[in-house]
């Protein structure tokens, strides 16, 4: 598609427009700077091209899907009659409710994952749309945000992060789509996190395990397989719980939908015969709903602080299971590289944040090599 190319656009011609490789903008022969913004996930907005003494700028006048196209060649004329105190023409500033409602729903959160949705939405049904959802967006002071965001890390820092990050990305499309210029959020800066250096030691995974046996004569066998994956896999909790039987094959785990895409998981010979040992019961999860075999098994593992305070570990916590994986693969000789395959990492960066050496395995080294030069000198 041209870059420029110029046609009478009508509400048919656009429904008739299909996304490319690249984002296309299409322009209206009957009004001067009215387009019509194409984009690679097939959404559609119309843009208004305004020429003011400072030069061009390009201003989002909302998804094409919302209005008609006469609807817009009478807004645009408007706009261009009615200069603003700084000589340019005037426009109507959105919501920030509004954009996130239009713009931004329909560029950015059908991209999400299904399983991540839900956080969004939580995020911002809860948190920003309360917060920000009424004000204009260019009246969103960077004091605004500040306040927000410090009032909300009082009690729940790790969610002020998330919902901060949230809020930043929201701002930079607005940002891109014309609606303002700065990001009020820009100068915020998230909670620090706490060192990731918790992980089992070999103490500490046999105590769990002898925990977790006294969990299974309980009837829970369900959660201590979950666990018992967790920590054998490296896998990520929801890779677990939605894992389904077409994934499982003889050689390892086929995920289909991993949180950096789909992705091969070795099983060892622990771990296959745990799932050898799980009945296949009409349902296509391999840890299925209690309450409808139709859907995964949802993410409350109550045995789980059971067998942590049974075992001494209570500050360790379910997604520590992966740093152990990771972190005795790296002590047992695995390079990082393979390493970062086996957790689905994009980078080994990441890796590295996981493969942590503990104190005592540091201190049994030193002592391993102290006696073997000590021999050599005859200490």
């Amino acid at each position: 598609m041209p870059a420029r190319e110029r046609r009478k656009l009508t509400d048919a011609a656009i429904a008739r427009l299909r996304p490319a490789a690249r984002e296309y903008t299409v322009w209206d022969r009957s009004a001067p700077g009215l387009g019509v913004r194409v984009r690679p996930t097939g959404g559609k907005s119309y843009v208004l091209l305004l020429q003011s003494p400072g030069g061009s700028r390009r201003i989002s006048l909302g998804p094409a899907s919302a209005r008609t196209v006469d609807e817009i060649r009478r807004e645009c004329h408007a706009r261009k009659a009615r200069p603003d105190d700084a000589g340019r023409p005037a426009r109507a500033v959105l919501s920030f409710g509004e954009f996130v409602a239009g713009e931004w729903r329909e560029a950015r959160f059908e991209r999400y994952k299904p399983s991540t949705r839900p956080s969004v939405r939580n995020a911002l049904d809860r948190r920003i749309l309360p917060a920000f959802g009424a004000r204009p967006l260019d009246r969103i002071a960077p004091a605004d945000v500040g306040q927000w965001f410090e009032a909300y890390s009082r009690t729940a820092p790790g969610g002020a992060n998330y919902s901060l990050k949230l809020f930043r990305q929201i701002m930079n499309l607005a940002i891109a789509c014309g609606h303002v210029e700065t990001n009020p959020a820009r100068g915020v800066k998230p909670n620090p996190r706490a060192p990731l250096t918790r992980f089992l030691s070999r103490d500490e995974i046999a105590r769990l395990h002898r925990a977790l046996d006294g969990e299974v004569g309980r009837g829970h066998r369900d959660q201590v397989d979950i666990i018992r994956l967790l920590l054998l896999t490296g896998c990520r909790k929801s890779e677990i719980l939605r894992l389904r039987w077409s994934e499982v094959h003889e050689d390892g785990l086929m995920l289909a939908d991993a949180k950096t895409g789909p992705r091969k998981v070795p099983l060892n010979s622990q771990a296959r015969r745990i799932l050898g040992c799980r009945q296949r019961e009409g349902s296509p999860f391999v840890f299925p709903s209690p309450h409808d075999p139709s859907q995964p098994r949802g993410n409350d593992l109550k045995v789980w602080y059971r067998v942590r305070q049974e075992a001494e570990i209570e500050d360790v916590r379910l997604h520590d299971l992966r740093h152990t994986h990771a972190s005795h693969a790296v002590m047992n000789g695995v390079p990082v590289p393979v390493v970062s395959r086996l957790l689905g990492h994009s980078s080994t960066r990441m890796t590295l944040r996981y493969a942590h050496l503990g104190d005592r395995e540091i201190e049994g080294a030193a002592e391993r090599v102290g006696r073997a030069i000590g021999t050599l000198l005859e200490i």
